[in-house]
């Protein structure tokens, strides 16, 4: 259910760069950081370390599948949102309470797979890193919640922006800095250091302060409706109690969603499901990729990592110049047809000999387009909540975003293995087609969306 920050009185205007020294902007940059963190260290990072322990590509295709953990967050995320923890709840809150438990099992995990040899313990390391990537989406949802419930509206956009900035420093570190550590000291030093790393997000969950929140009108207003229809006044005790927080929390945001969008609702879902096909597709095999063509650990690092780093936010930026002069579908479009045409550039990388020069202009190309896709499809995103339930909502689009492509990325070493990198990034572009199909017809139903 979505809730806001209870204020007594009105809050000092804060004019330009100030806005970011705030307390709760500063914290949230922290917090993004531990977010962006565990992610790829169970991707694309961990793909690495399994090509170094000799494992194939087919199974490093399908340990993509552990990312399918952040694409079913919305399952559990009622629970989260309503669930007290014994303890925890009392001495640091709701939200608190859940971000400390969630963060601990990130810092945990990541020291336990470092317990376990991947070559010998294939298994043992994947059901790990299952329980670190479970551990990260629930940080994810608390993150978002504490997000949307710490400050007053005007302040959302200055949140947003230092949890990206603070996300994409956390990847830098789980990337560029964790390769550079196995290529120093290993692997296992790597992921203990990665682990040690989490104490930023638990010492400002520790430091924050737990939101005051209250329940919206329009949230309790589609509730009771619904309770109604579904005839829940007519249930006693236990039984009505049960069913209500059902219906409250599970059926009301998708129920909201649905009413909101008509058939068009149908079209959105669609077009969220497979807007990251052909991205998340590709990520799967980079690094083996840039392993297998012959650059080293430490090259890969400092050209698809750092100076990856900064073009990624320069697409971000120019993404977020187009929205605000051209609307969200154009860009959203400009986005698709780049994300899938940079494979291409990847497919002809896969045919020459090893070249920083050319490596170094298919990955600018390919960040700025991801930058630019990410930025707008954030904006469309956003558009798309409702006030009631936003927590909940996002949650069900950033879940649907991934879920498609982390089960069809998980065959990207099977296609990479049998038909070698060539082919795969000719199918890894084609599978952006979709995405941009559907962004061309979407506009055609934009009375029916409630978006420009």
């Amino acid at each position: 259910m979505s809730a806001r920050r209870e204020t007594s009185s009105p809050t000092p205007a804060i004019s330009g760069w100030r806005i970011y020294t705030r307390p709760e902007v500063v914290a949230m940059s922290l917090l993004g950081l531990a977010a962006g963190l565990p992610f790829l260290l169970v991707f694309s990072t961990l793909s690495a370390w399994l090509h170094d322990a000799g494992i194939t590509r087919s199974v490093i295709g399908f340990f993509s599948w552990v990312g399918i953990t952040y694409s079913i967050k919305v399952l559990w995320a009622p629970v989260i949102d309503r669930l007290p923890l014994p303890l925890l709840t009392r001495l640091l809150g709701r939200r608190r309470g859940w971000m400390l438990l969630a963060q601990s099992g990130i810092a945990l995990g990541l020291y336990a797979m470092t317990l376990v040899d991947p070559a010998t313990q294939t298994l043992l390391l994947a059901l790990i890193a299952v329980g670190v990537a479970f551990a990260s989406a629930t940080q994810d949802i608390v993150i978002d919640a504490w997000r949307i419930e710490a400050v007053e509206e005007r302040l959302q956009g200055a949140m947003a922006a230092a949890y990206v900035a603070g996300y994409r420093v956390g990847l830098l570190i789980a990337g560029a800095g964790a390769l550079w550590l196995a290529d120093l000291h290993g692997w296992i030093f790597s992921y203990r250091s990665m682990a040690a790393v989490m104490l930023i997000g638990i010492l400002t969950t520790l430091a924050v302060r737990e939101p005051r929140v209250s329940l919206e009108t329009a949230a309790r207003d589609i509730e009771a409706r619904l309770e109604r229809q579904l005839g829940l006044f007519d249930l006693q005790g236990r039984a009505r109690l049960l069913a209500a927080w059902f219906v409250d929390a599970v059926i009301a945001p998708f129920a909201d969603f649905f009413h909101r969008n008509g058939h068009a609702a149908w079209l959105i879902l669609a077009l969220v499901a497979t807007y990251k096909l052909s991205d998340i597709t590709m990520g799967v095999m980079a690094n083996p990729f840039y392993l297998d063509m012959g650059y080293t650990k430490s090259e890969i690092a400092a050209i698809t990592k750092l100076f990856g780093f900064g073009m990624t936010l320069a697409g971000a930026a120019i993404g977020g110049v187009l929205v605000a002069r051209i609307g969200l579908y154009r860009p959203l479009l400009l986005g698709a047809v780049l994300v899938a045409a940079t494979n291409l550039l990847f497919a002809s990388l896969a045919l020459m000999p090893p070249d920083l020069h050319w490596l170094a202009v298919v990955i600018s190309a390919d960040n700025l387009s991801g930058g630019i896709a990410t930025s707008a499809l954030i904006a469309w995103l956003s558009s798309l909540t409702s006030v009631a339930y936003t927590a909940t909502q996002y949650a069900l689009f950033s879940s649907l975003m991934t879920l498609l492509a982390k089960f069809i990325g998980g065959f990207a070493g099977v296609v990479a293995e049998t038909q070698g990198y060539f082919v795969f990034f000719v199918y890894a572009a084609l599978l952006g087609l979709p995405a941009i199909f559907l962004c061309l017809w979407l506009p055609r139903v934009q009375k029916h969306i409630g978006t420009s």
